[in-house]
């Protein structure tokens, strides 16, 4: 094992206790072995899903069909980049990390032994874990230092890429699959509905499929403006029109192709399935508060709609994500809004909440 000098025992971390109960603690710097690897942290996405941790959802603390997912308390984040400070042998010959470099790991630590793992499809294990979301063994990285894990899925980042930037590879990458999976075809009417850090992420590479049209919808006008400003063909705002009939006025009638609902929320899963064209696509990529309910008579015996899930970055939304920065394919400059100290986390989770000025806020050690 290798090791940076001046390492210290104690560092700040910001740790769940329950919902509502988000605490700026001190805890020990991580501990590693000769499989893993511990960096400082860059920075910290801040996560639709970690502010619906802290407000209590359902998808994270267990409710309806969906069992406990946290295991509290637990150091949050899972947005993150950070240079390597202390590497084990066999994980420096694994992933070819030396001390200093800048490295990311995928949010996802999975098994690497059940039937998906086994097939290839480790974003989809049956016993993985989430780093943010377990006490000991996936702690976050809304702290100074990080352990990535033995089992984690790392990659070295290019220092082309700014470092402000990095804490948008995870966004971007659960972009990249949801688009791979969209399969969008050059005849599509494509609509992106929540335009977030992932949401305008997704507008900008469903333009680079080249379908017919790219359409935007949110209803918070600066995510509007930067909606169009990535090439968004027209962005419209629920609130100021009867979005539905827009779309409609755009396809004779008919509906878009494909609708990839990224926002979160109950309504724009009511929007996307009026809005799509019978035998057209709904893709949802969201993390809900509770549950949504819906008569599914319009999804069978109305349209007959391919209704597609999309979760995480897939095999290659990491790969893919950091070339894309690397590039310079996929902008993320103007969608880091705000950049704050870690001690500052009750004004920038409030800040995130509120979303009438931010789009992605990211926490600093």
């Amino acid at each position: 094992m290798i090791r940076s000098e001046g390492i210290p025992k104690i560092m700040k971390a910001l740790k769940i206790y329950g919902p509502g109960d988000l605490r700026y603690v001190e805890t020990p710097v991580p501990e590693i072995d000769e499989d893993e690897v511990l960096v400082k942290v860059i920075g910290t996405g801040i996560c639709a899903g970690d502010v619906k941790i802290i407000d209590g959802a359902q998808m994270f603390w267990g409710g309806g069909v969906l069992p406990k997912w946290v295991s509290e308390p637990v150091t949050l984040g899972h947005e993150f980049t950070g240079r390597v400070v202390a590497i084990g042998d066999n994980a420096r010959k694994k992933y070819g990390l030396n001390l200093g470099d800048m490295a990311v790991a995928e949010q996802i630590i999975p098994c690497g032994e059940c039937p998906f793992c086994m097939n290839g499809e480790h974003w989809m294990c049956v016993q993985a874990d989430i780093y943010g979301s377990k006490k000991e063994i996936a702690e976050g990285s809304m702290a100074e230092y990080i352990k990535f894990y033995k089992n984690s899925r790392i990659y070295k980042v290019p220092e082309s890429i700014p470092e402000k930037n990095t804490a948008m590879i995870e966004p971007l990458s659960c972009a990249v699959h949801t688009i791979e999976r969209a399969d969008i075809k050059f005849k599509d009417v494509v609509v992106v509905a929540g335009l977030g850090p992932i949401g305008l992420c997704d507008l900008q590479l469903a333009k680079l499929k080249n379908p017919r049209l790219v359409i935007g919808i949110d209803v918070r006008e600066n995510r509007l403006n930067l909606g169009k400003e990535y090439g968004a063909d027209y962005v419209f705002n629920p609130r100021d029109c009867d979005v539905v009939e827009e779309i409609k006025k755009l396809t004779n009638g008919l509906g878009c192709d494909v609708y990839i609902h990224c926002s979160g929320h109950s309504e724009g899963v009511l929007q996307g399935l009026k809005m799509v064209r019978s035998h057209g696509k709904y893709v949802e990529f969201s993390v809900f508060m509770n549950d949504t309910a819906v008569d599914w008579s319009i999804i069978g015996d109305r349209k007959e709609l391919d209704v597609i899930g999309a979760h995480i970055s897939g095999i290659e939304g990491y790969p893919v994500a950091i070339h894309m920065l690397d590039k310079k394919i996929i902008d993320v400059d103007k969608i880091i809004t705000h950049d704050f100290k870690m001690e500052d986390y009750k004004e920038a989770f409030q800040i995130a909440k509120d979303g009438r000025q931010s789009i992605k806020v990211v926490i600093r050690s």
